[in-house]
C-alpha cells in the first residue's frame, strides 16, 4: 500500500523514480538535462517528480529499445500538447511513427546481412572479388566512406 500511496503523490523523489522505473539516478538527471523529463524543486531544493514521469521514462526506454535516438524521442514527445505525458492514444500514434523507422532499419540490416560476407561497402579498390568493386575509384568522385551498403 505504501507504493500505491506514494505513486499518487506529486512529489516523487529521484531515488524512488529511479527504483520504480528501473533506471539509474544519473540516467534521470541525463534525461532531464536533455529535456525528456521534467522535475521541480521543493523548498529544500531537492528534485521532485510528478507520477506521470514514470510513463515518460517507460516510453523513452521502449523507444530506445527500438533503436530510436534520444533526439528523435525528444522531437516526437515535443509534438504532444503542453509537453504532456503520452496517453494510450498518443502512444499508438507515436509507435506508428516509429514503426516506419523500424521497417527502414530492418530493411537496412537485411541488406547488410546479404552483402556483409562479400564486401564491407567501403568502395575500396583492393577487393577484386567484391560484388561492388570500385574499379578506377569512380565512387570517390561522388561519395565517401562505407555508404555503399545503403544502396538498394
Amino acid at each position: 500500500m505504501a507504493v500505491q500511496k506514494k505513486l499518487t503523490e506529486a512529489n516523487l523523489t529521484v531515488g524512488f523514480v529511479a527504483k520504480r522505473s528501473g533506471v539509474k539516478v544519473s540516467t534521470l538527471h541525463f534525461y532531464e538535462n536533455k529535456g525528456l523529463i521534467r522535475s521541480w524543486r521543493n523548498s529544500g531544493n531537492q528534485r521532485r517528480f510528478k507520477p506521470d514521469v514514470l510513463r515518460r521514462v517507460a516510453v523513452i526506454k521502449a523507444a530506445q529499445a527500438m533503436g530510436i535516438t534520444l533526439e528523435e524521442i525528444k522531437q516526437t514527445l515535443a509534438t504532444l500538447p503542453e509537453q504532456r505525458t503520452p496517453t494510450q492514444k498518443d502512444w499508438s500514434a507515436l509507435s506508428k511513427l516509429w514503426q516506419k523507422k523500424l521497417d527502414e532499419r530492418i530493411a537496412y540490416m537485411q541488406r547488410l546481412r546479404e552483402r556483409v560476407d562479400g564486401c564491407i561497402g567501403c568502395g575500396c579498390l583492393s577487393m577484386s572479388k567484391c560484388p561492388i568493386y570500385n574499379k578506377d575509384d569512380h565512387l570517390g568522385e561522388t561519395q565517401s566512406g562505407a555508404i555503399l551498403l545503403e544502396r538498394d
